[in-house]
């Protein structure tokens, strides 16, 4: 029984031959290894297309702005998967990337589909605060009153002349944070994650990508530093010796 609407059975993205493999059209060893980046490939395999030089620049700047950020419980989690089962290094860097939701490093996500809504900033943070809800891209438990990463990317996406009306956008939900909620918001690293990209032609969709891609690479450094110096059991220990048992 099918289940939803069928697309055409097809692939754009990639296929092995006997003698070569193709990703996008373009030959992977003739074409693409030793001339593209990392960065750059990955922006074909997403997008079907090479990025420009702005592209490529602030999709560099934006995974190395959320790749890191300490033992946050992607990390953690990663972590102490690592602990119990030392030879699974693919799960547990699936089990931090599981952790990708809409509080910890699923906020961009969130803020580009505010960012690509219609109305008025200040009506739809007031809406969002009378339902009890948080403003996506807005607090921060560390960074106050500015999360430096935040303002970074603004800063070079004004300088790079990319800023557009999303970045706008972003700033203004900014201000309207500030009076609805009666004092200034901290605007986290995500808006501007979601802003620039949106500006810069991707597609809301992709945005979730780019912490997702960035926090692997860290996953993949906090677990061979756990396989040289593991941690993840005295975690454990320390969560036991937090946490109260009431019966």
């Amino acid at each position: 029984m099918q289940i939803g609407k069928a697309a055409a059975p097809a692939s754009h993205i990639a296929h092995a031959y006997p003698d070569r493999v193709e990703v996008r059209g373009r030959d992977l060893t003739g074409d693409l290894m030793g001339r593209l980046s990392f960065t750059e490939y990955f922006h074909l395999l997403l997008t079907g297309e090479e990025p420009s030089d702005q592209q490529r620049f602030f999709l560099d700047l934006l995974l190395v702005a959320i790749a890191e950020h300490g033992m946050m419980p992607t990390n953690v989690t990663a972590r102490m998967t690592l602990a119990a089962d030392p030879g699974s290094l693919h799960g547990a860097v699936a089990a931090g990337i599981l952790g990708c939701g809409p509080v910890i490093l699923g906020t961009a996500d969130e803020c580009a589909k505010l960012l690509s809504q219609e109305g008025d900033p200040v009506a739809i943070a007031r809406r969002t605060k009378e339902s009890g809800r948080r403003l996506p891209g807005f607090g921060h438990p560390v960074h106050k009153p500015l999360d430096p990463r935040a303002e970074r990317i603004l800063e070079l996406a004004d300088e790079h002349g990319v800023s557009g009306r999303h970045v706008e956008l972003a700033r203004a939900y900014r201000s309207a944070a500030a009076e609805v909620w009666g004092k200034p918001l901290t605007m986290n690293v995500s808006m501007p994650i979601a802003a620039v990209m949106l500006d810069l032609g991707f597609p809301a969709t992709a945005v979730k990508s780019i912490p997702i891609l960035a926090r692997t690479a860290s996953l993949l450094a906090h677990l061979a530093e756990e396989q040289r110096q593991p941690i993840g059991f005295r975690m454990a220990a320390a969560a036991e010796e937090a946490i109260e048992y009431e019966p």
